[in-house]
């Protein structure tokens, strides 16, 4: 995509929805102090051309008994090339005191020193830090990377390491994907102006998190490409200007579902409320899928998070805007289906089957007899794809004699769609060595394709695991991290169907936080790490 000449709008101009943004509400706009009110605060002067800095209250730029010293959310910002002008923009309409902490990442030149906190320090009330190893993560604070490293988030403490020589580089998507594994719900990721794809995978991580994304829209990006990238995924929740993406905020961190950040989901939205039973019902007759013996727990912090993205206080009040909204049950759905993957995830195992698990499939097969792997809940084909990658390298020279059929399930037409095509960013050469991109993948406009070997290898299919009948005479089936998110009651239905479906003495692979239950008369337990 060719870089957007600059329109020369002034940040407050009205702004034309962009396609990406179409079926999306923005926010009303805000009404701008006045001028008297500008006046009566000498501090407000600025230089001539500058915003003005989001108004100030007393304190907030520090950590105070409303919030703690703990924020109420981590907001990680990502830009590259037209980052500085959507920074303008951001904080002259961001209030000082919204209790949550701003993380900057910025494609910074790795040999020089960056002047962005000095910037940075001039748009906004809070204080801004370059940030330093270990150091705690305050609410009304803003956070730059340092050059020539990485940021990532573990405990609510900041943690840095030197930059990789990795190609691309992918910086946002560390402390993107960080923030979505220690922050969970209360990790948000904002993506600005840029010209590279990094961040499209961390949003991707934020949202099946439970956590809440932004994508600055292409009508006032200078550079587009990355926020597209990220909204390309079908996980950004809103498409706004800056300026929008800051008030926006301000709005989440006044839901009454945050005002107490400890408050677990069950206190907030009732076991004994009609209208989640309501809602299920509906998922239900429009999905055809039944989510009554899923955790409720998971089922609760994907209805809040619905909730919030629409300023709605309670079950009621929801249950009313998905019967009356179009497209808010499919976006409710395709939420509690959201499942984490990627490729070779926890790659260990992928190392456990190719050295104990495949020679023993191989082995107890009579000469040139097909092989049949299970993935269900199989989300955007990765997990299959690494299984397929895993069998070709295990194999070497003897491929052509021992043909394998992977089948893949999920109840997602939408992910089923984007598995069988199988082109995935550019981003994935943080988890795809460059031996693998060369072999099993090609080059393609923005990314990489899955050579057509590999696709072949692989069948995509809409399944209900619960519902429909399984696959039979298997010799592998990987269900991971799937179980986590059904009752004990589908459990006991599952890890039977399971064992009915494979070959005597072969295999199962479940989540590292999985096991069979009281179905060890069925599975023994092989590797105890990998759960397989």
């Amino acid at each position: 995509m060719a870089p957007k000449k600059e329109s020369g709008r002034s940040p407050e101009s009205p702004q034309p929805e962009s396609p990406a943004a179409k079926g999306r509400k923005s926010p009303a706009p805000e009404a701008a102090p006045g001028p008297q009110e500008a006046k009566s605060n000498p501090r407000t002067r600025r230089p001539k051309g500058r915003p003005p800095a989001a108004a100030a209250t007393p304190g907030n730029n520090r950590a105070g008994p409303e919030f703690g010293e703990k924020p109420r959310f981590i907001v990680g910002i990502g830009a590259s090339a037209g980052g500085l002008e959507a920074y303008s923009q951001f904080f002259a309409h961001l209030p000082a005191d919204t209790g949550m902490a701003f993380i900057i990442v910025q494609h910074l030149d790795p040999v020089h020193e960056s002047i962005l906190p000095e910037l940075l320090a001039k748009m906004t009330r809070m204080p801004v830090k370059q940030v330093t190893e270990g150091s705690p993560i305050k609410p009304n604070e803003v956070y730059v990377i340092s050059p020539n490293t990485d940021i990532a988030v573990s405990h609510g403490m900041m943690k840095i390491t030197t930059r990789s020589e990795r190609r691309p580089y992918l910086t946002i998507d560390h402390l993107f994907r960080s923030l979505a594994e220690d922050q969970k719900d209360h990790a948000i990721g904002v993506l600005l102006s840029g010209t590279s794809s990094d961040g499209a995978l961390g949003v991707e991580a934020i949202k099946h998190a439970g956590g809440i994304t932004f994508a600055q829209d292409e009508a006032s990006a200078r550079y587009s490409f990355m926020p597209n990238a990220a909204v390309a995924t079908g996980c950004v929740d809103f498409v706004l200007n800056p300026g929008e993406i800051a008030r926006e905020l301000a709005k989440i961190t006044r839901h009454p579902f945050w005002s107490c950040y400890q408050t677990p989901p069950a206190e907030l939205l009732p076991e004994t409320d009609k209208e989640l039973e309501q809602i299920l019902l509906l998922l239900q007759k429009v999905t055809g899928v039944n989510f009554t013996l899923y955790k409720r727990s998971t089922l609760r912090r994907r209805i809040m998070r619905r909730m919030v993205l629409h300023k709605l206080e309670n079950l009621q009040s929801y249950l009313k805007f998905l019967t009356e909204t179009p497209g808010e049950v499919e976006a409710l759905y395709q939420d509690v289906l959201i499942k984490v993957t990627g490729f070779f995830r926890d790659e260990g195992a992928f190392e456990v089957l190719k050295k104990t698990v495949f020679p023993e499939i191989l082995a107890a097969k009579p000469g040139d007899a097909g092989v049949r792997f299970w993935v269900p809940g199989c989300s955007s084909g990765e997990e299959a794809y690494s299984l397929a990658m895993s069998w070709l390298e295990f194999l070497g020279d003897k491929a052509p004699a021992a043909p394998i059929q992977i089948f893949a399930t999920d109840v997602s037409e939408a992910v089923i769609d984007k598995a069988r095509l199988g082109i995935f960013l550019e981003n994935i050469a943080s988890e795809v060595s460059p031996e693998r991109l060369r072999r099993f993948f090609v080059k393609v406009a923005g990314g990489y394709q899955i050579s057509k070997t590999i696709r072949d290898m692989c069948v995509f299919a809409w399944q209900n695991l619960i519902q429909d009948p399984p696959f039979s005479k298997l010799d592998l089936i990987s269900c991971r991290n799937v179980l986590i998110y059904l009752q004990t009651a589908l459990q006991k239905r599952v890890i039977p169907m399971f064992h009915s479906s494979l070959n005597p003495a072969v295999f199962l692979m479940l989540g590292t936080s999985e096991t069979v239950g009281t179905f060890t008369e069925l599975f023994g337990l092989m590797d105890k790490k990998y759960k397989i």
